[in-house]
């Protein structure tokens, strides 16, 4: 999965305005006449749902778009520069050059201006004056907007399947949705992350709709510090509504599932303390085992002293599967009625002169009377 790129955009020029003059037979002074320059076109990012990747990103790394037309005579104003639109996967986060964040796309059909084209320059006729009846000044377009940009795709799901390698996460979501991924038994089978639906409606009746479930590949102790590509998987985690631990039951035999569990919390806490924030639902795998199977009770007890529950299924043999899926749809409704509940703030943009949307604002300004006058150590 390509999941980061660097790329420049550069929106069009606008047009250049033109000095003409009316010329017509029995109009001998007609004035000026020309035109002013068309709007270099806008560099648009928009969410797209067919996009899943920022491979389009891998082949192509300059995006410019149309520049604005030149004016003409007859005042006419030159065509305006065609927008450039992108098409980006839900989830993707555009930083500057300064790592600061500009976008985060994360709805459906949403649009962004990632770089605005320039205005067009004005024709001569904007110059006529009392004085000056016949002006020969025009102005050149705009530049429109210049950068380098960074970008770095998150997944969005519904929940994230953790946990050590091998412990069996892609086998589990290939159990519950379609998505078809490789397993095989060697760890780090899974190197980059997977996503798959869930149809709720094939393990528990009724109209529940799907739930978008995430194949973070296996995580080590020392991923939150980039071992094992853990920046490269960790950050997908960030857009989870809940994490569901999996855990290799036959670990109970080589120092124990809480010992396990609690190298990939640290690693969490780590990365971010809002990780381990989330809901989670820890499940132990590989319960047809007959060691494992044996060993339930004693599992239970050890994740009891943590104050931690535990589910066990088999994603091989198709065991408590069904749980698990109502145990998911318990705990994501649950979290949508928390979040639809919480009031979302108004962000407000906040802009310096270098960076207004539009040079021409103007800003209203008032003199302020001698008296109240304002030292130079106050400002």
């Amino acid at each position: 999965m390509i999941d980061t790129a660097r790329i420049s955009v550069k929106a069009g020029k606008g047009g250049n305005g033109v000095a003409l003059f009316r010329r017509e037979k029995y109009i001998p002074k007609g004035g000026p006449w020309g035109g002013d320059g068309g709007r270099g076109g806008d560099i648009i990012f928009q969410v797209d749902p067919h996009v899943n990747t920022l491979s389009l990103f891998r082949r192509k790394k300059d995006f410019k778009s149309e520049n604005g037309i030149d004016g003409a005579k007859k005042l006419q104003k030159g065509r305006d520069g065609s927008d450039l639109v992108v098409s980006v996967p839900q989830g993707t986060v555009i930083y500057d050059e300064n790592k600061n964040v500009l976008f985060d796309l994360t709805a459906l059909g949403q649009r962004e201006v990632i770089a605005r084209g320039g205005n067009g320059g004005l024709g001569n006729w904007h110059f006529k004056s009392s004085v000056n009846r016949t002006p020969l000044k025009a102005t050149s377009g705009w530049n429109g907007d210049e950068k380098i940009l960074f970008l770095e795709l998150k997944l969005i799901a519904d929940a994230g399947i953790i946990g050590l390698p091998n412990s069996g996460k892609s086998t589990l979501i290939n159990a519950l949705t379609r998505a078809n991924v490789k397993t095989a038994d060697y760890p780090f089978t899974t190197l980059e992350p997977n996503l798959g639906v869930l149809h709720v409606s094939d393990f528990v009746p009724g109209p529940l709709g799907d739930i978008v479930l995430a194949d973070i590949p296996g995580l080590i102790e020392g991923a939150s510090e980039g071992k094992g590509l853990g920046h490269d998987f960790l950050r997908h985690i960030e857009r989870t509504r809940i994490l569901v631990h999996l855990i290799d039951g036959t670990a109970v035999f080589a120092g124990g599932a809480v010992k396990d569990y609690k190298v990939i919390q640290n690693e969490l806490e780590k990365w971010s303390p809002m990780l381990v924030k989330k809901p989670q639902i820890v499940v132990v795998n590989k319960c047809d085992v007959t060691e494992v199977h044996e060993a339930e009770k004693k599992i239970k007890e050890e994740f009891k002293k943590i104050g931690v529950g535990v589910l066990f299924i088999s994603a091989v043999a198709h065991i408590g599967l069904k749980e698990l899926v109502e145990k998911l749809v318990s705990e994501i409704t649950s979290e949508k009625e928390s979040h639809s509940s919480e009031k979302v703030p108004q962000v407000k943009k906040t802009y310096t002169i270098e960076n207004l949307p539009n040079k021409r604002i103007v800003f209203r300004t008032k003199v302020l009377p001698e008296s109240e006058t304002v030292q130079g150590d106050s400002l």
